[in-house]
């Protein structure tokens, strides 16, 4: 289950993707538009700031934006800089892989059952990009 901390990104994202490309957003505004109390958006942009998924300009005219073109910013990678693994199971991650302490990796069921979730999961989030996100005028179709 993906947590706040992450929606919020991925809503605070496609915010700055639907705006005008270039022009900085004041981070209430996007609060305003995407539901997220500014205190909690803060720190959620500036962890995505120091991943280098936003840009900020301080000022009177200052805010913040994309720091990629929409369609390189997957959905993804936003919820690794969020939060971390994709993967249910630290020994099923690709990027964030550490063994469990009570198996054993080579023959363990669940990690390989796990493993297949997060790949397909992984194909999903890969693939959607904040501009394609946008552009879905229905739900974006899964693998065959």
């Amino acid at each position: 289950m993906l947590s706040q901390r992450s929606r919020y990104a991925l809503k605070a994202l496609l915010h700055l993707a639907g705006t005008e490309q270039g022009l900085p957003v004041s981070i209430g505004t996007i609060a305003q538009a995407s539901g997220i109390s500014r205190k909690f958006l803060e720190a959620i942009l500036n962890d995505l700031r120091r991943e280098g998924l936003v840009d900020s300009t301080r000022g009177k005219f200052g805010g913040y934006r994309l720091a990629l073109p929409a369609d390189q910013i997957s959905f993804a990678r936003i919820i690794r800089a969020s939060e971390g693994p994709l993967a249910l199971f630290p020994c099923a991650s690709v990027n964030f892989y550490r063994p469990c302490p009570d198996c054993d990796v080579a023959t363990c069921t669940l990690r390989r059952v796990l493993r297949h979730a997060r790949d397909g999961v992984a194909e999903v989030l890969e693939r959607t990009t904040l501009a394609s996100a946008l552009e879905a005028d229905e739900p974006l179709p899964l693998a065959s």
